[in-house]
């Protein structure tokens, strides 16, 4: 099976009921070989049954029981690979390139009561004898189990339906899967829905540490969870526990354990860094459907600089498309697109192109159709002639890139602009659908959710599991709504928005009154000083696979309070940004973690674990910034400056700060800063490999006077 037909499999899991996927599409996985056809043909219920022999090899082996093999694999990544009845890890879409090699210190050896196991530096896995596989600790404490798999033959002499359940400890909580948008955490219930961004990727948080668990099938599906219970001592614990429906396809997945950001780093080199994308892409985007052409275009441009308002980006919808078709700009509207983007470019705007599903036959008269994105020699051509810095993919989960995966058509439009445009610029592709692996190509825009307040909720959910699952450069649209209170809810997801790494509205602020331009005026300002920050984050995104937008229990997930706190993230590891998503509120509850935490409007130091409440008032959401913390913003004159908060007296901290090299620049060199203090007075030097220097960059220390005004 190649990649055109693993593409044409589609991943709609949602709740029961839902849409089963195109006939077509299980017929070419039945038509290839076993990993395409699932565990084909089988007897009713069937289960594994006992061993009866063992075939060890590197990293691990094969387990034939007596109805079924096992194929256990551990890379020398730290990753586990499991996969029954033929199952491997290739071929993979997900995977960055070949399976990783397996670990050759990690052998199959015999474990007690008849089963088998595999022991790592930093995981034990153990195959009992029926065929249920647990994940331990080093020290041998269980993070997850997972029983045997069952298949069900079709009536039909289709593909084999299984089921597969597992365990994981009392105290653990779900975040995931990536990108569903009803909370980052799982509880009760269908934790898959069918949102198309749904990646069959979860993080499983317990007291004895983190692990990440990765299907590796993209067939219809059910995932229902339960959380555990403990016995507050009695001994009589309810684990957690998930039931995992397939309607066909590989029964077959990976699973990485450590601490998150080593978790996150595992997940990175298995299906590869995100892209970076160029600095430009951290400002503010403006989408208009583009049906009122050039002069429009240049309106509402003028209308955002006359303002003062902040803008570097203009998405064009399928209005400024002929026959909404892609690739074909209605010449009518706008003759002279070069010529406009150039316009653009001088004013530090760039154009961004919709690209629906079909393209216009080469008779220019013929219906439109889809490209084969799967083929790899299909590439987006002629973009960046045309005055486009990058592209957004329109298409729903309707479409036939729907809910699949947004990798191939990604993949297509990276690589053709990559080649398209100058050597020292960087593309930007966006989609609305995504796969294990997406972060490769482009990031994910995720405007086509929930709407009103509880669409408020739901984005920031989506925006962190997808971050959780690999994906760092993401975010919603700024639509605002109709009706009563529709400028504070445009106001409430501007400030949300503008701390999340994808920022894109639909309008002009002005549209709202002049209250609604003056809360704006601010949120974008604050966005604008805040790019160094977020271009340091991308950059480390890219090197380590940490998310940019973290949940709050990121840094030290054995606090169980924070494995609960759901209204609140962390932008990379120096703020914590808690928006308001609840109609007329005007104060608000917000959980610290552990350390001192300064309210950015007031300069009042709080010290975490704790909860405290504070002003949300319409002009301003509660932000907090780390004592220690070392950020770089952009200073009046456009340049860099090093905004410092003091550490609690007798204590230190610091941070990472990654300049930007340009768009197609070399990898730029991280600079580390530390931070002392001594009373009232507070050091920042610059760590480096010949010794320790005085910053380059301009510092401003705040939270010294106590007052710690916005700059």
């Amino acid at each position: 099976m190649n990649g055109r037909d693993l593409v044409r499999s589609w991943w709609s899991v949602g709740v029961a009921g839902a849409a089963r996927g195109l006939r077509t599409v299980r017929a070419a996985w039945r038509r290839r070989g076993a990993d395409a056809t699932g565990p084909g043909p089988r007897v009713r219920a069937r289960v594994p049954g006992a061993v009866r022999e063992v075939e060890p090899g590197p990293g691990g082996g094969v387990i034939r029981f007596a109805r079924s093999e096992l194929r256990i694999l551990v890379a020398v990544n730290g990753a586990v690979f499991w996969g029954w009845d033929g199952a491997g890890p290739e071929p993979s879409l997900a995977l960055a390139g070949a399976c990783p090699e397996p670990d050759p210190r990690a052998e199959l050896e015999p474990d007690t009561d008849g089963g088998w196991r595999v022991v790592a530096e930093r995981v034990t896995v153990a195959v009992s004898r029926h065929g249920a596989l647990e994940v331990l600790t080093p020290g041998g404490v269980m993070l997850r189990r997972d029983l045997p798999p069952r298949w069900w033959e079709a009536e039909d002499g289709g593909p084999a339906r299984w089921m597969q359940r597992s365990e994981v400890p009392a105290d653990a909580r779900f975040f995931g899967p990536g990108g569903r948008a009803e909370a980052p955490r799982s509880r009760e219930g269908k934790g898959m829905s069918a949102a198309p961004v749904t990646v069959p990727v979860q993080l499983v948080v317990a007291d004895a540490g983190t692990h990440l668990l990765f299907v590796d099938n993209s067939w219809d599906g059910t995932l229902t969870l339960r959380e555990g219970v403990e016995g507050a001592g009695s001994g009589h614990d309810r684990v957690g526990t998930g039931e995992l429906r397939m309607e066909g396809g590989p029964v077959r997945g990976w699973v990485m354990a450590g601490t998150p950001a080593r978790v996150l780093l595992t997940w990175a080199s298995l299906t590869g860094a995100p892209v970076l994308p160029p600095a430009w892409a951290f400002g503010h985007h403006l989408v208009r459907e583009g049906a009122g052409g050039e002069d429009e275009v240049r309106r509402l441009v003028a209308g955002h600089l006359e303002r003062g308002l902040p803008l570097d980006a203009v998405h064009l919808g399928a209005g400024h498309l002929e026959g909404g078709r892609a690739f074909t700009v209605d010449e009518d509207r706008f003759p002279k697109l070069p010529v406009l983007a150039d316009e653009l470019r001088r004013e530090g705007i760039r154009l961004v192109s919709a690209v629906p599903a079909a393209v216009r036959a080469a008779d220019r008269r013929g219906e439109g159709r889809c490209p084969d994105v799967a083929d790899a020699r299909v590439r987006y051509a002629g973009q960046a002639a045309r005055g486009f810095a990058g592209v957004w993919h329109t298409v729903d989960g309707s479409g036939p890139f729907g809910r699949v995966n947004a990798l191939c058509p990604a993949r297509a439009a990276h690589e053709g602009l990559r080649d398209d445009v100058p050597a020292d610029e960087r593309p930007l592709v966006l989609s609305p659908s995504g796969w294990a692996g997406s972060q490769r190509y482009g990031g994910v825009w995720s405007g086509e959710g929930a709407v009103g307040w509880p669409g408020l909720r739901a984005s920031l959910a989506q925006v962190v599991g997808l971050g959780l699952c690999g994906v760092p450069f993401s975010g919603p649209d700024v639509a605002g709504g109709g009706g009563d209170g529709a400028s504070e809810l445009y106001v409430r997801q501007l400030q949300l928005a503008a701390y999340l790494p994808l920022l894109r509205t639909g309008s002009g602020p002005w549209e709202y009154g002049a209250v609604v331009l003056g809360h704006a005026r601010v949120a974008l300002g604050e966005r604008r000083r805040l790019l160094p920050y977020f271009m340091t984050l991308a950059h480390l995104a890219r090197r380590t696979g940490a998310p940019m937008v973290r949940p709050v229990w990121w840094p030290a997930p054995e606090e169980r309070e924070l494995r609960d706190c759901e209204d609140a993230f962390l932008l990379g590891d120096a703020l914590l940004v808690a928006p308001v998503l609840e109609p007329g509120a005007v104060r608000r509850e917000v959980r610290l973690p552990r350390g001192q935490w300064y309210d950015t409007a007031t300069g009042r130091a709080y010290e975490g674990p704790a909860k405290v409440l504070v002003d949300a008032p319409l002009e301003r959401i509660p932000v907090f910034a780390r004592a220690g913390a070392v950020l770089p913003v952009r200073g009046e004159d456009g340049g860099t400056v090093l905004e410092v908060w003091a550490p609690a007296p007798g204590r230190s901290g610091g941070g990472l700060v990654v300049p930007d090299g340009g768009d197609g620049g070399e990898e730029p060199e991280a600079e580390r800063y530390s931070v002392t203090r001594s009373g009232p007075r507070v050091v920042v030097r610059r760590e480096s490999e010949d010794g320790v220097q005085e910053p380059s960059r301009p510092v401003r220390v705040r939270g010294l006077d106590g007052t710690g005004g916005q700059m």
